[in-house]
């Protein structure tokens, strides 16, 4: 008896190699097309400046930027100033982590405290940190002390509305279901409020990491013997400006670093919500 041809046996083979690397690569416009982006613009960063001849001290080409950043590594110049700015900033974004996410469980479980605090919290965000900076190295000194306070003062208020707002925003159905349970306060809290706003309060730290740095920088610029802000102030006075370049180059890739270390943490530890972006304050 003739049995039917195999319907594997009558497909031809695909040069599965190949088409399944472009495939992947077509599948992720992201690897290719931000570096692509990156290359254009410093091609274009390049040839503008010699073409128009620019002079260095208003905006020096991308090359001498990368010889500036390269010497400053290399002499250990920028290493000592990013560790002092590194250490503020964590600091700071610790200091803001702990007092938003405890006064934010705070004011989103007791009204009492939410109707006597908040109306502060709110007019202490509204105070622009520039003004209060100089008051703060006052009070604290020009070392590492006053810059800590200031990333923390920056970075806490993210912090904080992402708490609230995450705590708030519960499902009712699930706090009916808990309540006809006979649970407790702290029972609901832990089990349905906290996993609710912890993708909520990720969002904030997200954001609160990159503004430890913005205010560490800031204090810096104020009043320091140290530190990125303190060297881009210098490089500013001897109008260094492919080191002043060089500087921001390495905060950007602190700011892009942290950002993803933080993403890791969120995906590792808040693994229920998955896929779903939030954007918030």
């Amino acid at each position: 008896m003739m049995q039917p041809a195999s319907d594997t046996a009558t497909v031809p083979l695909e040069p599965q190699g190949r088409s399944f690397g472009w495939h992947t690569v077509l599948a992720k416009p992201e690897y290719y097309l931000a570096p692509a982006f990156l290359v254009l613009l410093l091609v274009v960063w390049e040839g503008s400046v010699h073409a128009f001849g620019v002079p260095d001290y208003i905006l020096p080409p991308p090359t001498k930027i990368a010889v500036s950043l390269f010497a400053g590594i290399k002499s250990g110049l920028f290493l000592h100033h990013f560790l002092v700015t590194a250490f503020q900033a964590l600091c700071g974004f610790a200091l803001a982590s702990v007092l938003g996410i405890g006064i934010g469980a705070l004011v989103a479980q007791f009204w009492i405290v939410e109707k006597t605090v908040y109306p502060y919290l709110v007019a202490l965000q509204t105070l622009p940190k520039i003004a209060i900076a100089p008051l703060i190295i006052i009070w604290a000194g020009y070392g590492i002390q006053s810059k800590v306070v200031i990333a923390a003062l920056v970075s806490f208020f993210p912090v904080l509305v992402n708490t609230i707002v995450g705590l708030k925003t519960c499902d009712q159905g699930k706090l009916d279901l808990m309540r006809s349970l006979r649970a407790t306060r702290w029972e609901t809290f832990r089990m349905v409020k906290l996993p609710n706003a912890l993708p909520f309060v990720f969002a904030g730290l997200n954001i609160a990491l990159i503004f430890s740095i913005l205010g560490s920088i800031v204090g810096e610029f104020v009043g320091s013997k140290s530190g990125l802000g303190n060297l881009i102030l210098e490089a500013n006075f001897q109008f260094n400006i492919a080191q002043v370049f060089a500087i921001l180059v390495i905060l950007g890739v602190f700011g892009v670093s942290l950002n993803l270390i933080i993403q890791a943490f969120q995906r590792r530890l808040v693994f229920w919500s998955r896929g779903a972006d939030l954007h918030t304050v």
